[in-house]
């Protein structure tokens, strides 16, 4: 077979590779949007808990007559807390449970190793600093740079799985009375289970601030072809109907 038929056959194998293969697995998929229903029934039940007592403190103890940490900027009301809390442990065991089964299988598939690792070259400050440049300046990545994960978004998702949510977890735990009486580590590493109270707050803001971040990031890429991507697992091409 000659140089260009040889040539010839291997573009179109690498196109008809690149229209089969999905932007997303489905595991992926189905996976970010079990945490997004999850994480919205957490933020709308954590907040009836919050309301019942809007104000954080350190320590062990704390309580309404004591000085507190921080007075949040949000009504005092009596009784959500009550009956927020299944709703909380419910929606709180649906995260758990989702996020396992997409590090199980996020290993299990490369997934991390594939789509989530930085290359050792794109790990230097210029490239970084250059990403985050751009995004500040609002400028929409080209076609190729839309289809793969930038070496901010890799880092910032690895900590979020690997970091953020482990930290959501752990001091969720470190709230109730009956996991500390078996694992009692869990709240004395904190400093006290008022403590645990206000990191957990903590890193909820944070989780929010990444939530803002990056559907801003998907605003700029292109929102409904990025959400049709997380649904059928391929990204639309640009100048195609969607």
């Amino acid at each position: 077979m000659s140089a260009p038929a040889l040539e010839l056959g291997s573009r179109v194998k690498e196109a008809v590779t690149k229209v089969a293969a999905p932007r997303h697995l489905a595991i992926v998929r189905v996976t970010q949007w079990m945490v997004v229903l999850s994480v919205i029934g957490l933020l709308v039940s954590g907040a009836g808990i919050l309301v019942s007592h809007p104000r954080l403190y350190w320590g062990e103890t704390g309580a309404v007559g004591t000085p507190s940490l921080i007075d949040l900027p949000i009504p005092f009301i009596i009784g959500p807390s009550v009956w927020n809390r299944p709703y909380h442990f419910f929606f709180a065991w649906i995260l758990v449970l989702t996020g396992l089964t997409y590090v199980a299988g996020g290993f299990i598939t490369r997934h991390f190793r594939n789509d989530m690792v930085p290359a050792k070259a794109d790990l230097r400050w210029n490239r970084i600093t250059g990403v985050v440049s751009e995004h500040l300046r609002w400028k929409r990545p080209d076609v190729n740079a839309a289809t793969t994960y930038n070496v901010v978004q890799r880092l910032t998702y690895l900590a979020v799985v690997f970091a953020l949510f482990p930290a959501i977890l752990w001091t969720g735990l470190a709230m109730s009375f009956g996991i500390t009486s078996v694992f009692p580590i869990l709240v004395t590493s904190l400093g006290g289970h008022q403590s645990a109270r206000t990191l957990h707050f903590v890193f909820v803001m944070l989780l929010m601030l990444f939530a803002i971040v990056h559907i801003s990031m998907l605003v700029l890429a292109g929102f409904w072809r990025n959400v049709r991507a997380m649904i059928t697992g391929h990204m639309p091409q640009e100048g195609k109907p969607r």
